[in-house]
Order: C-alpha cells, then structure tokens, then sequence
C-alpha cells in the first residue's frame, strides 16, 4: 500500500489558517476558543535539566568548595559551536567524591551539573550508578553492548555514582578500565563518587584504572558524617 508522504503545516501559514477558521466555522466554534498563544512559553535549560533528574535531586545544590571549583574549570573550558550559540562543555577537568555513605556526594554531583546549566553553559548529560552501568554493559541478547559502551564513553559529562559498589571481577576491571580510558584520551569530564577510601581503590579498580584517575581527577575527601542519619535523627 502506498501511503502519500504530506510536509508538515505550519500554524503560520496563510493557507492553513484559512482552512482552520472553516473548519471552526463549520462546526460552529468562535476562532477566539481555539486561539493558541502567540508566543508559547519555552522551556528553560533549566526546566529541561530538571526533568531529566530524580525529584530527590532536583533541589540540589553544589555548595563544596572543590565542587565550586570544578564548575568553574569546565565552565570556563566550554565553547560555542558556531558565533552567537550557547557555549557547550566539550572537555575539561573530572572529580573523584570519596566518603562513606550519605556523607552528600551524589548531592553535590547533581547540584555541579545544575550550576553549569544556571550559569549559562549547555551540557549533554548522564547519570548512572556504576551497578547499573555494568548491568546495562554486560553481554546479553538483544543488546548491542558495545554501541552502549561507546555512547556512555562519548557522552559530554558523566556521572558514575557508587563507583566500588558492585562486586569485583576480572570484567568489572576491564569494562570499567576501557571506559575511564576512552574518556581519559578524549578528556572528557566525569564526576564519580565512591564509598572506597581513596587509598583502596586501586585494589578494587586494578592499577590501570587507578592510574588513569590519578591524572584525570581531583579527588574531593569528605567528612566522616552520614548525612542522611543525621536528618533523620534530627
């Protein structure tokens, strides 16, 4: 069956109007009722961050000093595509949050990427935890793992959240070495957090992967304190 291809109307057009208004006409409805605004609302790039985040970090809000710096580097390290565009985060420097759980450093990994978008700075994004990214990683049928590899290597700013969390073995080593590798040459900025003290995470991650972290990230130690038991006793 062939099925006739028709470009797209626009609402603007002369044509299009007139044909509404007899159609409206017809069926005995005022134009005024179904008026649309002439200049729609648009979205904020902050509105559109913002639906993309969890709700429990839609309010967040990067308030660590080395945080703070970061977001500078990478503001600062952003170019526009072409004159008069918004300038978007292309390279730049990544961050290593080590704490114990709940001490806030998925909090001020959420509220990094907020600051960037508010201080006028476009980024494509992606937040993962590192359990689920293998899980997503991992071999299986149906799923082209390595087309999966490659756009999570590529994308502009990552979040790897948990990084520690999942069980050790020789291809957790490997996948996440080809990973923290692809972003460490194309210098990529990512922001990881983990529960391991720094001092142990080359023996969970494999001397590769620990090295590569080293150059790459400043790495952000934060105070013994669960956060969240804190709140809740409170």
């Amino acid at each position: 069956m062939h099925t006739r291809h028709r470009e797209p109307q626009l609402l603007g057009n002369e044509g299009t109007l007139e044909r509404m208004a007899l159609i409206l006409a017809a069926r005995n409805i005022a134009p005024a009722a179904a008026a649309l605004p002439d200049d729609p609302e648009p979205y904020s790039p902050l509105d559109a961050l913002l639906a993309g985040m969890p709700p429990r970090y839609q309010s967040a809000v990067a308030d660590h000093p080395m945080v703070l710096g970061w977001v500078r580097k990478v503001t600062e390290a952003a170019v526009a595509p072409s004159r008069g565009a918004r300038r978007q985060v292309t390279t730049g420097p990544s961050l290593l949050m080590a704490g114990v759980v709940g001490a806030g450093k998925t909090h001020q990994a959420y509220g990094a990427v907020r600051a960037l978008v508010e201080s006028g700075v476009g980024v494509r994004w992606r937040a993962t935890t590192a359990a689920d990214l293998y899980a997503d990683l991992r071999p299986r049928p149906g799923v082209d793992s390595e087309r999966e590899l490659a756009a999570v290597s590529r994308c502009p700013l990552l979040i790897i959240d948990d990084l520690g969390a999942a069980k050790a073995s020789e291809w957790v080593e490997e996948i996440t070495y080809r990973l923290i590798n692809r972003r460490y040459n194309l210098m990529l900025p990512t922001l990881i957090t983990t529960n391991l003290a720094i001092k142990d995470l080359r023996s969970y991650l494999g001397d590769r992967v620990a090295s590569r972290l080293a150059e790459m990230t400043t790495r952000v130690e934060f105070e013994p304190l669960d956060r969240r038991r804190y709140r809740a006793a409170a």
